[in-house]
């Protein structure tokens, strides 16, 4: 998080190019809700830690989130008077949900509830209704570059033409990802945005990589969660790894068929009994030889491995050193090749005696993608599938995260993407449904929710493009982290409002909104869930920073 000092530099520098004086008022909040969160912060470090006040911790965490997604709309405020208002408007709702959260637990912050009341006037301005209503249908720009803006005008026309029309009935079938997708996402170089250029991708390093990533996963997600943003993100885990840690071997040999979607791929971390616990995990792979090669023997059980019955190869995390039990430090990352299999279950044998069983979990939405649990026995894979070979053993849980970062700031787009298809629809429903005379988007209720989704989108997707710019410069893991915890729960909110913006046709099949929901909900579950991505990572880390300044 920025000091106070650079945050009152920020103010100093906007005073002369303000649209809207107000963001003064609103970088002043934003600076007075940081050092809440600060002194929060510090008596959380003093009290026992985000161990023993997990729900100081979990609060803290998201109030920081909030904050700093305030901070990222700071910029665009000043690009013209709508971005200021949705900007002042999204600072008050930031500042009265850090309100909610505070009072009542004064003493267990460790703070003063006055300490926000210079900032009374301005919330009270706006959150007034009528403020709210007035954004109801103006969302705002999102200002790209000529060479973003064309990579979202090419995933927007592919999303539109090609994903939307499979949206509805695969998910409401519970099928298969349609192979037209895959192929037709891969000749647009969907896959290999995250790949070097020398391995037959298309990055070439700095924000535009993660930039190009965002804008494609939130446009592809407008369409279908299931089966569009997800689907781009299939590569990234594995290619991180490999850019992270792969031998120039691996990188020729892997990268140029990821980002061709010759192998698409599965990540194999979580287990049944652990979940987000990756230093528990139990699986092994035990060097061996096989017809006089060198390789491993993989033994244990997988779960919620999305997309493996579809998948080429697994990425697997597999503990490589028996004498480090419950540590980190033991587990290597191996490409695990198999065949593919069906959507329903599939069971392979290899002719040594190995056995990969697939068996799906059913889920009641983001389908489409299929999650398994995916029990090996003695699978057999050789030597160079581990990542960094030798000299990768080991090293895996560092080499999972390095994509599991990114991972976070993707799921974050995704958000994005769904609630900006939920937003959409709601608005088109409030126009053309009438009650009591009217069309339901006259009534002021009705337009402050529409308001206030408009305002959290664009906080959301300010955030996220902030955070793709940080980890281009090879920053923002903090922020990756708070980006995906903020926006996916403000995803659900806007898809519940939507959705009940739809009355008992929300409820109803025949209309997206009610898959826009059920797939928001995934979005805290997955990549890190939201309690173990607060209190492990953003409250830890909060607290590691609290000592060190």
């Amino acid at each position: 998080m920025k000091s106070n000092s650079v945050l009152l530099s920020i103010v100093e520098q906007m005073n002369n190019t303000l649209y809207n004086t107000d963001l003064v008022f609103a970088a002043r909040a934003i600076e007075l809700s940081d050092a809440i969160v600060g002194k929060g912060v510090r008596t959380l470090t003093a009290t026992g830690g985000p161990d023993t006040q997990q729900v100081l911790a979990y609060d803290l965490a998201h109030a920081g989130a909030a904050v700093e997604t305030a901070r990222s709309m700071l910029d665009y405020g000043a690009k013209g008077e709508i971005e200021a208002t949705l900007t002042c408007a999204f600072v008050a709702d930031m500042v009265h949900d850090l309100v909610s959260r505070l009072i009542g637990r004064e003493k267990l912050w460790g703070v003063d509830s006055s300490s926000l009341a210079e900032s009374h006037d301005f919330v009270q301005k706006y959150l007034d209704p009528n403020l709210l209503a007035s954004l109801a249908n103006k969302p705002g720009k999102k200002y790209l570059d000529d060479d973003n803006e064309m990579v979202q005008d090419t995933f927007r026309s592919f999303a539109t033409k090609v994903v939307a029309p499979h949206a509805e009935h695969v998910h409401r079938e519970n099928l298969d990802v349609p192979e037209e997708i895959i192929s037709g996402l891969a000749e647009i170089g969907a896959f290999g945005l995250s790949i070097p250029v020398e391995y037959g991708g298309f990055s070439e390093g700095g924000d535009g990589e993660y930039m190009a990533s965002c804008i494609a996963t939130e446009e592809l997600s407008r369409a279908s969660l299931g089966i569009g943003g997800s689907l781009i993100t299939r590569p990234e885990i594995l290619t991180r790894a490999l850019v992270k840690g792969g031998t120039e071997a691996q990188k020729h040999e892997w990268l140029p068929k990821l980002a061709t979607a010759e192998v698409m791929v599965a990540v194999a971390v979580t287990e049944p009994d652990y979940g987000s616990d990756v230093a528990s995990i139990k699986t092994t792979a035990v060097a061996t030889k096989q017809d006089g090669k060198d390789g491993y023997l993989i033994n244990g059980v997988k779960t919620w491995c999305t997309f493996a019955a579809r998948a080429n190869v697994l990425m697997l995390l597999a503990r490589t050193d028996p004498d480090r039990t419950k540590s980190h430090k033991g587990l290597s990352v191996l490409i695990v090749p198999k065949p593919l299999g069906d959507a329903h279950g599939f069971v392979f044998n290899q002719p040594s005696g190995g056995r990969m069983e697939g068996r799906p979990i059913d889920t009641i939405g983001y389908r489409g993608m299929h999650s398994y649990e995916i029990a090996l026995e003695n699978w057999w894979v050789p030597a160079d599938h581990l990542i960094g070979e030798t000299a990768g053993l080991g090293k895996g849980f560092y080499y999972q995260m390095e994509g599991f970062e990114n991972g976070r700031l993707q799921t974050a787009a995704r958000a994005v993407g769904v609630m900006q298809a939920a937003y959409e629809a709601a608005v088109e429903y409030s126009q053309n449904r009438k009650t009591f005379g009217n069309n339901i988007a006259e009534y002021q209720l009705i337009q402050v929710k529409l308001g206030r989704m408009a305002v959290v989108i664009q906080g959301a997707r300010q955030f996220s493009y902030a955070v793709a710019k940080m980890m281009g410069k090879g920053e923002g893991a903090m922020e990756a982290s708070m980006v995906k915890a903020y926006v996916c729960k403000a995803a659900e909110w806007v898809t519940r409002e939507a959705m009940q913006i739809h009355g008992g046709y929300g409820y109803a099949e025949e209309y997206s909104v009610s898959r826009l929901f059920v797939d928001a909900r995934v979005l805290s579950i997955f990549e890190g869930a939201d309690e173990t991505l607060c209190l492990k990572v953003i409250a830890r880390r909060m607290v590691e920073t609290a000592k060190t300044s």
